[in-house]
């Protein structure tokens, strides 16, 4: 299947799912150095996807994918810290890890895949 625009990547659709999450999750938080360093982690991923895709070219696509793969790790380790210091549920922590999980898989994929191209 050819991918016609960002939008119909998985791991551009499950990325705006998890900033979204993370903005409803963190929206009355009060530790607003520790809510803009989430968010904008959370935002760096689905933007980095987007923006390698529309440069047109493999090798500019993978070099933003493996920053959208960097921001990935930092907004699960942000997810941490957000469970330590109670900002979190468990459950809460639990569906956003397996979600940022999910996408660094995807995005490990995709780097393969274009490698192997």
């Amino acid at each position: 299947m050819k991918i016609e625009k960002f939008e119909d990547i998985i791991a551009w659709q499950k990325s705006k799912e998890l900033t979204v999450d993370i903005y409803q999750q963190f929206r009355d938080c009060r530790d607003f150095g520790f809510k803009n360093q989430i968010e904008r982690a959370a935002v760096s991923v689905m933007n980095n996807i987007a923006e390698g895709f529309e440069r047109r070219g493999d090798k500019e696509f993978k070099h933003f994918l493996f920053i959208a793969k960097g921001s990935c790790g930092e907004v699960r380790s942000m997810l941490y810290l957000a469970l330590e210091l109670k900002y979190l549920s468990k459950d809460d922590f639990k569906k956003l890890y397996n979600l940022s999980i999910e996408i660094s898989k995807l995005l490990s994929g995709f780097i393969k895949t274009l490698r192997s191209s």
